[in-house]
């Protein structure tokens, strides 16, 4: 039954978000960095049939945010697949994450001694392979204490850590979450705005081309105005894949319905991760 209907709804969201982003980046100033845009479809909490169907329809970008699930999708069926990282890393997992095969991009490294780690384990993983693992530094631009990521002022120093002492990593650019549920009516997005002005910080100071450092910013609610701003790489997952579906949690009355989950089963979820695509 899932295949019948399912997989249509799939190939049909992805086709309508591949359409708005190809859109929003014809939209964009002409004196921004010539990149497209990659969209990462993002699946948490979905079946892996949901992720195998987008593959199907020609998609090779894919975001998780736990180790556990990408370890759950059956390589065989998806060989070309590129696994984005995008929830919180803590070290005890970095091991099990770098064993993960087909892993793309790192896009969550928010500490010099995260990036340490990550180089140290992926050297000594892949001994025998001159591969470097893309990462991307994230920032915490919207100063919120449930958002991880660097304070903004400490982007140059710890870009020039991973460049100067990460030989492993390949330093691919700048991400962030961002405040939820900002207002476009306001301006333009700020936290979007800090990041570029990171990015700016970045290429002045370390004399690297705007183009070769990319911009993971935007989500399911906000993708079109990241693209048209500068983003060149946008995190998708409900508007593809549906609303999430949250484990253990109890099924509300209907004086009580509400589509946030609990605070206990928000809990269980932030193991590994405290985004939200």
């Amino acid at each position: 039954m899932w295949k019948v209907g399912m997989s249509e709804e799939v190939g049909k969201a992805l086709q309508a978000v591949v359409d708005r982003v190809n859109q929003a980046a014809a939209r964009r100033s002409k004196t921004l960095p010539v990149v497209p845009p990659r969209l990462v479809a993002v699946s948490k909490t979905k079946p892996p049939d949901m992720v195998i169907e987008a593959y199907r329809k020609g998609h090779r970008n894919f975001g998780e945010n736990y180790v556990s699930v990408i370890l759950s999708i059956i390589l065989e069926s998806c060989p070309e697949i590129e696994w984005h990282f995008i929830g919180h890393l803590q070290k005890n997992n970095v091991n099990k994450l770098l064993g993960v095969p087909n892993l793309f991009m790192v896009e969550t490294v928010d500490s010099v001694k995260l990036a340490d780690k990550v180089n140290s384990s992926w050297l000594r993983l892949r001994t025998a392979s001159t591969q470097t693992l893309k990462i991307m530094v994230q920032i915490n631009t919207s100063g919120e204490e449930s958002k991880h990521g660097l304070p903004p002022d400490e982007t140059v120093t710890t870009v020039k850590h991973i460049l100067s002492k990460c030989s492993a990593l390949h330093f691919s650019g700048l991400m962030t979450i961002g405040r939820y549920g900002y207002d476009l009516a306001d301006g333009p997005n700020p936290d979007f705005q800090a990041l570029l002005s990171r990015r700016q910080e970045v290429c002045a100071s370390l004399q690297l081309p705007l183009e070769d450092v990319e911009l993971s910013m935007g989500m399911s609610t906000d993708f079109e105005h990241a693209i048209e701003v500068g983003s060149t790489n946008v995190r998708v997952g409900s508007t593809i894949f549906g609303n999430r579906d949250y484990p253990n949690t109890p099924t509300p009355s209907p004086e009580k319905k509400s589509k946030v989950p609990t605070e206990e089963a928000a809990k269980k979820m932030e193991r590994l991760t405290v985004t939200e695509q």
